[in-house]
């Protein structure tokens, strides 16, 4: 997608949602697979027996709550996942990011071949709009505003204009933009359209991901789906987001239940970076705290790679450092033990790939539910022995999106899809999503809880208590009022 600064909001009106044009050429004709079509099918009080069934220790009754949890703050979320094993076999779902801005519907099949909007539909019907009929919103227009991703932002902008019979505005909110399409007046959203006419909006789907709290206000009175607070508390803040699930196991203790997490190392400086990866036995992950889109996160597994990272310029000064996640022969010891990752099913070489699971949630009157679902699988195979000229992020790193100089790219040759084909050769069982599920509740419910430690009766962020918690000035002037 290539960046046009200063282009005005687009008007969508109703009946003009063409599945081509909001879902990858490969999904419009996938079929999905039984197992997953299943899973989505399954009401919450079976998933609970099922899950409480194989993790006797779980109070059930402490699951259901967690399970029909109604958020103040993140509505939605999409959190990716590692399937892990020890060498004793012990498998489980990692929580390796969750996002608050996710992709997932272009990479979805539909349930139903009659339903055309298939999860898009789902998410605006069954979460979006109940939000908005309970709060108290100002007078105007729907929006859609996004910064990439613009496949899908258009998506939600067609669908919502399709089942609501209103025109939606779809605007573009580019970091750096000189003149942008969305402004702000006394907390209101506003748009410009072509004719260089500004319109409030009463509420928004927000796909801005790339540091939008840096022309996005916490405090609004249009309705933010989801709200920059969000961000800031866990959603695109990894550091925060670490110590949210920190913060939140505490209480998980009482019901048996854990957001399982690599190992994190919380505010690290640059020098500090080197003694910690040696702690890690030389193999750790390093991420830059507010980046996304797999930018900023550095794989080290040799010298070499950490001199590498030690040698380049960074934004911002602290950083966390995670436990690696790799082969069984090259995998951080930490403190739990050390895991590996369980791979997909060895193709015809006998090659095992690394893959991740994105799986996309949204707050509902009856709790978080399952919206979509798709998995990312890394470049190339995963190797009992690691070369130490080999790029190890080659072999871990499963993001598709590319940052190019005019825009974002993707490599979808690597997207797996949850359809009859794909699914399969991810090596993913029943219990491997209803466990999928559950920590993405769980590391959700927790960025929710955090963010409304940092915001005060009247909406506002609660500064002093958020520099304690991230004390970053650099980040904290970023942050607009």
């Amino acid at each position: 997608m290539k960046i046009n600064f200063a282009e005005p909001a687009l008007l969508i009106r109703p009946g003009n949602f063409i599945q081509e044009n909001h879902y990858y050429h490969k999904v419009v004709n996938a079929q999905i697979s039984p197992l997953v079509l299943f899973f989505l099918n399954m009401d919450i009080e079976r998933i609970i027996e099922r899950y409480c069934h194989l993790n006797p220790r779980v109070d059930s009754e402490g699951l259901t709550r967690l399970l029909t949890y109604r958020p103040n703050h993140i509505q939605w979320s999409g959190t990716d996942l590692f399937h892990v094993t020890t060498a004793n076999g012990k498998r489980q779902m990692v929580v390796i990011e969750t996002n608050s801005s996710p992709s997932g519907q272009k990479s979805m099949p539909l349930l139903f071949d009659q339903e055309e909007m298939g999860g898009y539909q789902r998410l605006i019907e069954t979460s979006f709009l109940p939000l908005v009929k309970e709060k108290r919103v100002v007078s105007g227009h729907y929006a859609v505003i996004y910064d990439k991703n613009e496949m899908e932002a258009s998506g939600y902008a067609a669908a919502l204009a399709q089942i609501t019979g209103e025109d939606v505005y779809l605007a573009s909110f580019y970091d750096g933009d000189p003149n942008p399409s969305v402004r702000f007046v006394d907390e209101i959203m506003e748009v410009r359209d072509k004719d260089g006419h500004w319109f409030p909006i009463k509420a928004a789907i927000r796909y801005v991901t790339q540091t939008p709290w840096n022309r996005i206000p916490v405090k609004s009175k249009t309705l933010i789906y989801n709200p920059i607070i969000a961000c800031l508390a866990g959603g695109r803040n990894k550091r925060m987001a670490a110590k949210a699930y920190d913060f939140y196991n505490g209480d998980l203790k009482n019901y048996g239940l854990k957001i399982n997490t690599p190992e994190t190392i919380k505010d690290v400086k640059l020098n500090e970076i080197p003694l910690w990866v040696d702690r890690f036995g030389g193999h750790a992950v390093i991420k830059n705290p507010y980046s996304n889109a797999g930018q900023g996160v550095y794989t080290i597994t040799c010298k070499q790679e950490l001199d590498y990272f030690m040698s380049l310029s960074h934004p911002y000064e602290d950083f966390i450092v995670q436990s690696l996640i790799g082969n069984y022969h090259w995998s951080t010891q930490g403190s739990d033990g050390l895991y590996y990752h369980v791979g997909m099913v060895p193709n015809k070489k006998k090659e095992i790939y690394v893959a991740d699971l994105r799986f996309m949630i949204a707050s509902t009157p009856s709790g978080y539910r399952p919206i979509a679902m798709y998995a990312r699988r890394a470049e190339k195979p995963l190797t009992t022995n690691l070369d130490p000229l080999e790029d190890s992020w080659q072999i871990l790193g499963t993001n598709l999106s590319i940052k190019m100089i005019d825009g974002w790219a993707s490599e979808t040759g690597r997207l797996k899809l949850v359809d009859q084909k794909d699914f399969n050769q991810l090596g993913l069982s029943l219990d491997s999503l209803i466990e999928g599920y559950i920590q993405s509740v769980l590391s959700t419910i927790a960025i929710d809880k955090l963010a409304a430690e940092l915001v005060n009766t009247k909406k506002q962020l609660r500064r002093k208590l958020f520099m304690a918690i991230n004390g970053d000035p650099i980040l904290m002037n970023e942050i607009i009022t």
